[in-house]
């Protein structure tokens, strides 16, 4: 299988970082230091080399150092298969995130395209337990894995809805004003809903006959009301029949927004919503090692992983079961963790990373093994 990783990664005044400089060898990464020291925005800047809002979902203004408040910016060199690309993400007080590749201004969704990433980060670990906003995000992150596109199709579904729930806010009944709108909800929200579908198909695929110790989870699509058409034209449809009922609601009742996710752990057959705390957090890491796998499978490279805070939530067993796939995977993980020692599981089989603060802010050093 051929490669994927970052073999070289510069923040710049982003977050608690003034300036940190990373050359990798392609091995997966343990980072370790005292809380508050600037771990998780290391893996934060690893996330912008993907499409989307990174990990914390966070806007360009919140990104920036502070108290210097100029711009920030995340260089990248990343090995895919046989060729390293340069990639740059950046933006300048009051503006927007900005992209280039190679030298060259591009799309966010290029990004998809040469970085495939998964995340799992510890405000993740009430995802069975809160609202469908949050499983929804979960689900389409993993779409957009295996479809770098799904993103365009959400943003466009969501920015044509906004404009739809604003006439219905306002009481308009013209169907004139909606016509348009509904069509573009209308063939953004089958292009979802296939993603979606075909994102678990893969998922379900790469859990069958997998040796992994962490627990199978079944994955479903629960719309509250009533199944979705598959097509432009029935969709379209339901949405103008919808029209008067969403008109006393003042929001859209139907449609890919309002569609939840639901998880079965096989082995005992219940709700991750009825599992312990533990079983939950093990649900969730066998789905990015499974969305992993499917890549993997799918693209004949395994994506970078991005694991926050995830080792100090397992025994020795289970931390050194978490390992043995990422390199059975062949992929370059960053984790992080309080302690050196809750990576000893890797041995030379990952470089190390230290990170700590002092009055100048975030500074990163690799370490050799102990």
């Amino acid at each position: 299988m051929t490669g994927l990783a970052v073999t070289y990664l510069t923040l710049s005044h982003l977050r608690s970082h003034r300036r940190t400089e990373l050359a990798l060898d392609g091995r997966p990464i343990a980072i370790y230091g005292p809380n508050g020291a600037g771990k998780t925005n290391i893996l934060e800047a690893m996330s912008l080399l993907s499409p989307g809002r990174g990990l914390r979902r966070a806007g360009a203004e919140e990104l920036i150092r502070r108290p210097e408040a100029i711009g920030w910016k995340v260089t990248a060199h990343i090995k895919h298969a046989v060729q390293i690309h340069e990639v740059e993400t950046f933006a300048e007080p009051g503006g927007t995130r900005q992209v280039r590749i190679d030298g060259k201004a591009s799309p966010q969704v290029a990004l998809g395209r040469i970085a495939r990433m998964v995340w799992l980060i510890p405000a993740m670990d009430r995802l069975w337990i809160e609202g469908a906003e949050g499983r929804r995000r979960f689900l389409d992150r993993m779409t957009m894995s295996f479809e770098p596109s799904h993103g365009e199709a959400v943003l466009t579904y969501e920015k044509a809805m906004r404009e739809r729930n604003r006439l219905l806010k306002d009481m308009v009944r013209d169907a004139h004003w909606y016509t348009a709108l509904e069509r573009q909800m209308a063939e953004a929200g089958v292009r979802i809903m296939a993603n979606r579908h075909k994102a678990l198909e893969h998922l379900s695929a790469a859990q069958e006959g997998a040796e992994t110790a962490f627990p199978a989870a079944q994955l479903s699509l629960i719309h509250p009301d009533i199944d979705l058409p598959d097509t432009t034209e029935a969709l379209a449809a339901m949405l103008d029949d919808g029209r008067q009922r969403d008109v006393r609601a003042g929001r859209t009742l139907i449609g890919p927004h309002r569609i939840d996710m639901d998880a079965l752990y096989v082995d005992k057959q219940v709700s991750a919503a009825l599992c312990s705390t533990g079983e939950q957090k093990a649900l969730l890491i066998s789905l990015v090692l499974t969305n992993a796998r499917a890549l993997a499978k799918d693209t004949g490279i395994a994506p970078l992983i991005l694991l926050d805070e995830v080792a100090a939530h397992l025994d020795a067993k289970r931390r050194a079961a978490l390992y043995d796939e990422i390199c059975a995977l062949g992929a370059q993980a960053w984790m992080t963790g309080t302690e050196a020692n809750l990576f000893d599981g890797f041995d030379t089989r990952a470089q190390y990373l230290e990170v700590a603060e002092d009055e100048t802010g975030s500074r990163a050093e690799l370490k050799e093994p102990s």
